[in-house]
């Protein structure tokens, strides 16, 4: 009968041995940007603009810095000087799917795709 007596407190040894065990730690997740990071773009260095004014790149979304310079760069190439003294502001000029321009006396230069890639200069 001693057996039986012992058989409670093996039970409750055996159920208990995995309560204080630390359970496997989760897998970090991934960091994703903020709505905030989106929206302030990633920094892609100058470009010359008119009259040799630097100009910041930024690219939004999947726009990559060596896209997002060249577009800038064929843009103010192509940029006419009718163009830049519009009153509407220069542009539209397309560069590939790209669409750019400004608003008059606008010191932001901005281009976006129908994929809604987007990209900026800002003269500095």
């Amino acid at each position: 009968m001693k057996s039986l007596a012992v058989l409670p407190a093996a039970l409750a040894v055996v159920l208990l041995s995995g309560c204080g065990a630390d359970p496997a730690p989760a897998a970090a997740p991934s960091p994703s940007p903020s709505a905030d990071q989106v929206l302030a773009g990633t920094p892609c260095g100058e470009v010359a603009g008119l009259q040799g004014a630097k100009n910041k790149v930024v690219a939004r979304g999947k726009t990559d810095c060596a896209e997002a310079t060249r577009v800038l760069t064929d843009y103010f190439a192509k940029l006419t000087p009718a163009e830049a003294a519009s009153p509407q502001g220069p542009g539209p000029v397309v560069i590939g799917a790209w669409t750019c321009g400004s608003g008059p006396n606008d010191p932001v230069t901005s281009c976006s795709t129908e994929d809604e890639r987007q990209i900026e200069a800002t003269r500095g």
